[in-house]
């Protein structure tokens, strides 16, 4: 449904991602505190055993006989609870903002979208011909291709976010819609590629639940409470249907109102009249700290501005909202701290030279690097897209650099590429993917800074 939010342009665009930057600045910190806890339990020999135990930790919420955290008729461990329950919100998040961005943000025209799209192609196409380089010939291996097509939205944020004014808000706005199309791509990916053998009745039971919430929509259904708990009930559907369960989350996003009733202007008319409506009240000095009683014509009229005002945010940008400081500060470190913790024991300096993690590590530093700049490089030339406002080849080259921060998506898809029970060897290969994503990620933060520093226009 079309989205009756005004579209923001010219310096409120700015503000916006501002803002954006702000929120994914403390959230990457939080990011790399709980990375780094994760390699430290991970190896030290005080913890490293009771680290491996707890992930392993069966979980339950039973009603009756019935779990509600069970998967093929086995209850659900610790890790799998992160992977695939709460990483569930992670993707719902997700697909809200993706939905956002196509409806009124920077994937709304032909003529936003394109040049991010394109880079995101290039951007995802490039990294998996990279890894399939590395590791022809070896099947097991080669599930990993997918691995190194992602971009970290919080890292890559966080590492503009430190030159500040000097980098144009055009190529802010390129990254952060590059970044959300690239999700889009690893959403797929994870749907085409990594779902088991299909269990229909699951299946049939998530397309009715699918169709009630798409009822709810055409029937203008404002409650989230509804939206969310079909949404639980699609999860544990999708989850036990051979589908990963986390994109129950990008479904649900999509089925989610993003317009209003009758529209912006309406609401915010209606709250200007209402405020306008209230009494002046005069306080002495005396009284200014004290609590005053209010009759019933002041406080109805107080209930309505607080109705317009909440029908003024559409579900979907109210959910966002919502989700967004317990995504960015618990689920995306929690799942950090569980994922990220790579055991060196019996690794040297060469285990990054060959195998999973030199496909890992070459397909960030270098695949996603060629893979937008050159696609964007072409689209440009062909006269398809503009170069960003206030940018340059060298600053855009520069971004396209950070394109290779991979770590959240890339962790996720590695945790599916090489699943524990494939045996022993899937599991050294996880482990070699984990330290291609951290190697593949921090060099080409350091590489994009440095880059940066030199092409970006000094400050005044």
């Amino acid at each position: 449904m079309e989205q009756d939010t005004p579209k923001v342009q010219g310096l409120k665009v700015e503000t916006s991602f501002a803002g954006l930057i702000r929120r994914y600045v403390s959230a990457s910190g939080l990011l790399i505190i709980a990375t780094v806890l994760a390699l430290i339990f991970a190896n030290l020999p005080a913890t490293r055993e009771g680290y491996a135990w707890l992930w392993q930790q069966p979980v339950s919420l039973s009603i009756g006989s019935f779990n509600v955290f069970s998967h093929g008729g086995h209850a659900m461990t610790l890790m799998d609870l992160i992977n695939d329950f709460l990483m569930f919100f992670f993707f719902l998040s997700v697909g809200l903002e993706i939905k956002r961005e196509v409806l009124c943000g920077e994937l709304s025209t032909r003529q936003k979208a394109l040049l991010p799209i394109i880079g995101a192609c290039g951007g995802m196409l490039m990294p998996v011909i990279v890894f399939y380089c590395v590791c022809y010939g070896h099947p097991l291996m080669e599930r990993g291709c997918a691995i190194p097509m992602a971009t970290d939205i919080a890292f890559s944020l966080g590492v503009l976010s430190m030159f500040s004014k000097r980098v144009p808000v055009g190529l802010k706005i390129f990254l952060a819609a590059l970044a959300v199309a690239d999700d889009l791509g690893g959403i797929i990916v994870i749907a085409l590629f990594y779902s088991e053998g299909l269990a229909w009745k699951y299946l049939l039971g998530a397309a009715l639940i699918v169709a009630a919430l798409l009822i709810g929509n055409k029937r203008d259904v404002r409650l989230k409470a509804f939206y969310m708990s079909l949404g639980m009930v699609l999860w544990y559907m999708v989850l036990n249907s051979g589908i990963h369960a986390t994109i129950a989350g990008v479904v649900l996003a999509f089925c989610i109102p993003a317009n209003l009733t009758k529209g912006t202007r309406y609401y915010a008319q209606r709250i200007r009249k209402l405020v306008n409506r209230y009494p002046e009240i005069d306080v002495t000095e005396a009284d200014k700290n004290r609590a005053i009683v209010i009759d019933k014509g002041e406080l109805q009229i107080l209930r309505r501005i607080e109705s317009a005002a909440d029908k003024l945010i559409s579900p979907l940008q109210d959910i966002e909202d919502q989700l967004a400081m317990p995504i960015n500060y618990v689920v995306i470190p929690l799942f950090a701290f569980a994922n990220a913790g790579v055991d060196f024991a019996g690794m040297s300096i060469g285990s990054l030279f060959h195998g999973v993690a030199l496909g890992v590590f070459l397909g960030l530093l270098i695949g996603k690097f060629t893979g937008v700049l050159s696609f964007s490089w072409l689209s440009m030339k062909l006269c398809v897209c503009q170069m960003p406002a206030g940018a340059n080849w060298k600053s855009f080259a520069s971004v396209c650099m950070l394109c290779g921060i991979g770590f959240t998506v890339s962790m996720f898809i590695a945790a599916l590429s090489y699943p524990t029970h494939l045996g022993a060897d899937a599991a050294d290969m996880l482990n070699e993917a984990k330290l291609g994503i951290l190697c593949g990620t921090v060099a080409s933060a350091l590489v994009g800074s440095f880059m940066l520093h030199y092409t970006l226009p000094r400050e005044s």
